[in-house]
């Protein structure tokens, strides 16, 4: 049997959901929640196999519950708000399903709330276009960070620091002061200043924010 939880502040959506749970055989609704912090509250005391969880509710919205409920049982979100930013955010907290109502005929939630109690996911055909834009998004993301990082490592290269130089300049770059540096790196207060006076040379840097600036991929004054 999977052990079910339904949250949605709607009595009628509420009992048509028991209704048809209770119509299959492997299906038991163990509780329901009008609001995500009573749902919190159940879901913690009864641990469903599968929570049914709606978004847009009083007390505390399923937005704001799910990742709180996603440590006690398998989430399936289920509502008619579609927006983009609340299927990523329903996901990236913990959900393993998002279904939309309108989008979907009755057999799939059973499908769905057995797929999610098994540690499957599911996903109505909005949510799967929002995972793939998310996915491709994050990916667009590394490669352009990727590239900055590897530009940014070309650079300092090019400055021709010693290795001593770049442990000075690393942390001088975190706001650490002279006699901090030579704390870190077991020098006198003098060697480090030479060592920044070689920076500044090598950097064309006539202080430390434009030394840091360089440091970091920008231009100094």
């Amino acid at each position: 049997m999977t052990d079910v939880l339904i949250v949605d502040d709607n009595p009628i959506v509420r009992g048509a959901l028991r209704g048809y749970l209770a119509s299959a055989d492997d299906m038991n609704v163990v509780g329901e929640a009008p609001d995500g912090r009573t749902a919190v509250t159940v879901a913690q005391r009864l641990r469903p196999d599968v929570t049914l969880l709606d978004h847009r509710m009083p007390v505390a919205d399923g937005l704001t519950v799910v990742a709180q409920l996603a440590e006690h049982t398998s989430v399936l979100v289920l509502t008619s708000d579609a927006a983009e930013d609340l299927i990523a955010g329903m996901l990236r907290r913990g959900a393993r399903g998002y279904l939309v109502h309108g989008e979907f005929e009755p057999p799939e939630l059973l499908r769905a709330v057995r797929a999610v109690a098994a540690g499957q996911g599911w996903l109505s055909p909005r949510g799967a276009s929002v995972t793939i834009s998310v996915l491709r998004d994050q990916a667009a993301r590394e490669r352009e960070e990727a590239s900055q990082a590897d530009q940014l490592r070309q650079l300092r290269q090019g400055f021709g620091l010693t290795s001593r130089e770049r442990d000075v300049m690393e942390l001088l770059t975190v706001g650490h002061s002279n006699a901090a540096i030579a704390r870190r790196l077991l020098l006198t207060e003098k060697t480090v200043k030479n060592h920044l006076h070689h920076i500044f040379t090598k950097l064309h840097a006539t202080n430390r924010t434009e030394a840091v600036l360089r440091w970091s991929g920008g231009q100094g004054q």
